[in-house]
């Protein structure tokens, strides 16, 4: 029996996050077998909205070897591609739903490095800047390991989330989003860290399922010298099939200049040395789905934490942009919860938030969880 919550998610993926009309060309992206049902849903609602859908299978252990085994002709060969097929479309869905998340976990840096260069900098950005598009994943029993919980009880949690009222949490994202236009400085504080940076002059945007399901951040860039001090990352990172943990940072006028994690300091020193960019950061964000509330080792989620901010190494977003490019772009997660030990944000010398919860006037009553229980 076809589960309802899927075609609900397939109708807000194309009503509400890209929009779809008729005549546009949607490429549809299945990574792994378990997204397959989100996949015919989409196909058959866009169909018959009068859409042209495209879409092509792909899958993590596919990729795999073919990182470890591509030259650097062949991989700009893959991405000319790639890019050709993107420049014809409109609009672009990505479902992951692979099976193994350390399918990659093997693959020599150098390689994920040529990966980066070519299709990060190419198809990525093309598609980021010209597409309308939207990244999700679906729920298998690999999500469900990562999460620490049963396969059933996960889909609850993930439609729960993914099929949110996002026009509302839209709505109450504006007064965080207008206050982070009028700042000047940050500052985050917190057990070891300590950091300030500079966020003047540079565009805010709301996440608020457009792009990414699930949703709920408020975004910008710091000014690319600005950043001094250090921060303590206390969520553990999935990145190219590794996990990292308890990763610190230490800058000096926004450039990493110590990075240290458990067990894997040379990898962690690798990626950042990437290219010159990924040792300078690209994003600062603000985590506020009520929904979300402790890490899974999935960047789609975990940087959506209620109650967290993320930092990232590298290429930034045109629509928040501060110059930085990089072929590399990691978002590094810290949860300001009491569970998590706590910490404070600063806008301008004044208190905005602590503990996770807001408490400038103008946000506490909109963005706190217990304002966005459902029913409220």
């Amino acid at each position: 029996m076809k589960d309802a919550r899927i075609t609900q998610l397939a109708e807000n993926l194309l009503d509400y996050s890209v929009k779809i009309q008729s005549g546009e060309k949607i490429m549809i992206e299945a990574r792994g077998i378990y997204s397959l049902e989100l996949v015919k849903e989409l196909v058959r609602i866009s169909a018959a909205k009068g859409a042209v859908p495209f879409w092509y299978y792909n899958d993590d252990s596919i990729e795999r070897l073919w990182l470890h085994n591509t030259s650097e002709d062949q991989m700009k060969a893959f991405c000319g591609f790639h890019l050709d097929i993107m420049k014809h479309m409109d609009a672009y869905i990505a479902i992951r739903g692979s099976e193994n998340a350390f399918d990659k976990a093997d693959v020599p840096q150098a390689s994920l490095d040529l990966y980066s260069r070519h299709f990060t900098t190419a198809v990525t950005r093309y598609r980021v800047e010209n597409t309308k598009w939207c990244v999700l994943r679906f729920p298998n029993n690999a999500m469900a390991q990562l999460a620490e919980t049963s396969q059933e009880a996960f889909e609850d949690f993930y439609f729960r989330v993914c099929n949110l009222d996002y026009a509302r949490l839209s709505k109450a994202m504006d007064p965080l989003k207008g206050l982070m236009e009028q700042t000047r400085d940050v500052r985050i504080t917190g057990p070891n860290t300590d950091l300030v940076f500079s966020i003047e002059n540079i565009p805010v945007i709301k996440c608020d399922g457009e792009r990414n399901i699930p949703d709920g951040e408020v975004y910008t860039a710091p000014v690319r010298d600005s950043l001094n001090g250090h921060v303590w990352f206390n969520t553990p990172s999935l990145h190219d099939g590794k996990v990292y943990q308890d990763i610190r940072l230490t800058f000096c006028d926004g450039k990493i200049v110590e990075a240290t994690c458990a067990g894997k300091d040379r990898e962690l020193n690798a990626i950042l040395d990437t290219d010159e960019g990924a040792r300078y950061l690209g994003e600062f964000a603000i985590g506020v789905n009520p929904f979300i509330r402790k890490p899974m080792k999935d960047i789609l989620f975990d940087e959506k934490i209620y109650g967290s901010i993320h930092l990232t190494p590298g290429n930034c977003y045109e629509e928040a942009s501060n110059g930085n490019k990089s072929g590399i772009h990691w978002d590094l997660v810290l949860i300001q919860t009491p569970e998590y030990g706590g910490g404070e944000l600063y806008f301008d010398g004044r208190l905005v938030r602590k503990d996770g919860a807001f408490v400038h006037p103008d946000l506490a009553p909109v963005l706190n969880a217990a304002a966005f229980d459902e029913g409220a």
